[in-house]
């Protein structure tokens, strides 16, 4: 657990680093810790080191984690595969939702929201490599559905997500986030209320801070290696 605390301070320097780096101003990253398949207990560690914000992909863990932590002031954010059946907990439970990518789970999360929590804030996902396997709307999509869901009464638009294709090579991890970046600039030209580039994980935060993102999805660096077995 010692260890959770000393990859938090770890991970913030790096950050704190690269947005110098990068010119931009420390605060401008807001760093989002994946806790998914991680115990309760390994969670209030990191909020102790100062994390609040926890990002989380399978919804049932997600709810038991919630009861178990519902005395901490932390602030959920869903980043899974969304089905149909799983929109009511979610508009329950979670103040960020990342992986919307079809109108449909946009208004069923407006409808399900309940009248006395604040609009659900949501991210439109991308799938920015057009992988055949991977969830997100294309590039081209953006606008229209950036239009419908911003009609909607308890949802708030934010930005953008993506997953880019896995790789090794810093030049093709920063020609992929540059596209997001590209991407966020022409629907803010429609929208310019949006505010959030949701990208960039464990072993490629510098280059998606340099190319603007504003919340990264960090898991291994803070916890490390997963171990699936643990599931609340």
């Amino acid at each position: 657990m010692i260890s959770i605390a000393n990859n938090f301070s770890k991970v913030r320097k790096i950050i704190h680093a690269s947005c110098k780096a990068h010119h931009r101003p420390e605060n401008a990253v807001q760093l989002l810790a994946v806790s998914k398949t991680r115990s309760a207990q390994q969670l209030v560690v990191l909020h102790q080191a100062g994390q609040l914000h926890f990002g989380e992909n399978y919804l049932q863990e997600a709810l038991d984690k919630q009861a178990l932590l519902a005395k901490l002031p932390l602030i959920w954010h869903f980043i899974g595969p969304i089905q149909s059946n799983k929109t009511r907990a979610i508009a329950e439970n979670f103040s960020w939702v990342h992986s919307v990518d079809r109108f449909k789970i946009a208004k069923r999360l407006s409808e399900q929201r309940p009248s006395h929590l604040p609009p659900i804030n949501i991210c439109l996902q991308v799938n920015i490599s057009n992988e055949a396997n991977k969830a997100g709307c294309s590039a081209l999509e953006c606008t229209g559905l950036l239009a419908q869901m911003s009609s909607l009464e308890h949802i708030k638009v934010r930005g953008l997500m993506a997953i880019p294709k896995a790789t090794d090579n810093i030049l093709e991890q920063r020609a992929a986030f540059s596209d997001m970046s590209h991407l966020l600039t022409q629907c803010r030209l429609q929208y310019p209320q949006l505010d959030t580039l949701s990208m960039g994980m464990s072993a490629d935060m510098d280059p998606a801070i340099g190319q603007g993102a504003t919340i990264i999805r960090v898991g291994t660096a803070l916890f490390g290696p997963r171990d699936y077995s643990n599931k609340a």
